[in-house]
């Protein structure tokens, strides 16, 4: 079984695949607690579900695109899996978004992983396990989320000092009620050159906190 806390028709919000239509699934249960987390109510709620269940469910919302996310979905990788294995064969285009903290192993190739490191203003800054820039691949994306000039520049020593600039495509938004703005956060991304892709959570610039990613 597989505990879930909703699951919603609705435009990407945020990657390289933002605006397109997306079915999400938001599996219950986070291992982390970030301070501007934005889905607390993920943490604990959800019903029980069966594989066969959720694909019934999928299906009838007639979108190709589906993303898995949390909470941290992976916390129930064992079951979640096969779940995705069964929708791959279906040809469904999986994203699986998830906060860095566990072992990316496992995961079928298909799957684009979206990947959070976390900075130092989430409270959680030591969270990610380094083994997963072994397994990332040129198709999966790594995101971080801003809060001021501090997370910024860990941010920017983060991407080189790993070199990821060469290897994919690099997400980068602000926390929603931050106090820099995005032309401030735009301006100095351009200073420093970093070639990044800066986002703005379409969904909440459409729907503001009445409706998730």
């Amino acid at each position: 079984m597989i505990k879930v806390n909703e699951i919603f028709r609705s435009l990407q919000g945020e990657s390289s695949y933002m605006g397109l239509p997306c079915t999400f699934v938001r599996l219950s249960g986070c291992n982390l607690r970030c301070s501007w987390c934005d889905t607390a109510y993920a943490y604990y709620e959800g019903e029980d579900h069966s594989a066969e269940e959720l694909l019934k469910i999928i299906e009838k919302f007639n979108t190709n695109l589906i993303e898995f996310t949390g909470g941290e979905p992976l916390l129930q990788k064992d079951e979640l899996i096969p779940l995705i294995e069964q929708l791959i064969a279906r040809e469904y285009k999986i994203l699986l978004e998830t906060n860095g903290s566990i072992s990316l192993k496992n995961i079928p190739d298909e799957v684009v992983k979206i990947v959070d490191i976390k900075l130092h203003s989430s409270g959680e800054s030591d969270s990610f396990l380094t083994e997963n820039f072994k397994i990332l691949t040129k198709k999966d994306e790594i995101k971080f989320v801003l809060s001021d000039f501090f997370d910024y520049n860990e941010m920017k020593d983060i991407i080189k000092k790993n070199n990821l600039e060469t290897d994919r495509s690099i997400l980068v938004s602000r926390v929603f009620n931050s106090n820099i703005s995005d032309e401030e956060f735009a301006e100095k991304i351009l200073s420093d050159e970093l070639n990044v892709r800066y986002q703005i959570q379409l969904h909440k610039l459409i729907w503001g906190d009445k409706k998730a990613k």
